[in-house]
């Protein structure tokens, strides 16, 4: 079925004339996504790999029917482009960009609660849906392969590796999710991990975290509470940072007692979660889980 995306899935390119979304329009359409269109203001009529391109959103959704977008334009650019989508009638919209301004993101996720629209990012890799051949974003889909673990992951790096590692062991995946990695994103772990809960094809998930903020500990909370049946999988990176050591990813802020990788592991500890302190540990742990649900 996949989560947020399937068959069904039909998309729209916002700044498909850029190197960017030009370059990942040709490798999502060789995957089998289903793009539609693309939106490039003042680029009407112009054609992108085979695919119309339209000045608005609206005017690419009168002539093609559209459930998605994703947007391959610069952070300064974001709100705009988001908000034309989201306004237009699009139900999911895709932010790669990073250092999209905080204030922008908000408003962003503001009005996709009004209109009932569903964000992913910014500063995302994309998600991808193996057995649906559909892929938003440029995560890298060589190392994919359809199987049973949904995965979430706010590292795209260690996320890449981890993908590597589990189709080389012959794991496969039901649908891979980077949440994004600045401070602020669309839909959380918490957000997204009822979706996984309810999708038949996944029987495993995966969360990919790090260091900063509380997602992890949201969605240990819930996992806690119930409300996630299904085998659950961690890891962390960031076991290396020393105590309050500054480090660069935007998403990667602690704040009080929350948000340190020690908080992190007392929760999903406390939640029953499975912890991977390696990469190449995900794999045996996954494997255990699945054994358990076979059983």
């Amino acid at each position: 079925m996949g989560v947020l995306v399937n068959e069904n899935t039909r998309v729209i390119v916002q700044g498909i004339t850029g190197r960017a979304g030009s370059r990942h329009t040709k490798t999502m359409l060789e995957y089998g996504t289903k793009i539609v269109a693309g939106v490039r203001p003042g680029a009407a009529g112009e054609e992108v790999h085979g695919i119309p391109v339209y000045n608005t959103v609206s005017s690419a959704l009168e002539e093609h029917d559209a459930n998605a977008s994703i947007l391959f334009v610069p952070p300064n650019l974001v709100k705009g482009a988001a908000l034309e989508a989201i306004e237009a009638g699009i139900k999911l919209v895709v932010i790669v960009a990073e250092h999209v301004p905080l204030h922008d993101t908000l408003e962003i996720i503001e009005t996709a609660q009004k209109f009932d629209a569903r964000v992913i990012g910014p500063n995302t890799p994309g998600l991808i849906s193996p057995k649906e051949k559909c892929k938003l974003g440029f995560l890298p889909d060589r190392y994919v392969i359809p199987g049973p673990v949904g995965i979430l992951s706010r590292s795209g790096t260690s996320l890449y590796e981890i993908l590597y590692r589990l189709s080389s062991a012959g794991i496969g995946q039901s649908t891979c999710i980077g949440v994004g990695g600045d401070p602020v994103v669309g839909m959380s772990f918490k957000e997204l991990l009822p979706e996984f809960e309810e999708d038949p094809e996944t029987k495993v998930i995966l969360l990919v975290g790090e260091i900063g903020g509380t997602m992890e500990e949201d969605a240990a909370e819930l996992i806690k509470k119930g409300k996630i049946t299904k085998p659950v999988v961690a890891f962390l990176a960031g076991y290396s940072v020393p105590p309050g050591r500054q480090v660069g990813h935007a998403g990667a802020i602690i704040t009080g007692e929350k948000g340190s990788i020690e908080s992190k592991l007392k929760a999903f500890k406390e939640a029953g979660v499975k912890i991977a302190e390696t990469p190449w540990e995900v794999v045996d742990l996954i494997k255990e889980s699945l054994k358990d649900v076979q059983a």
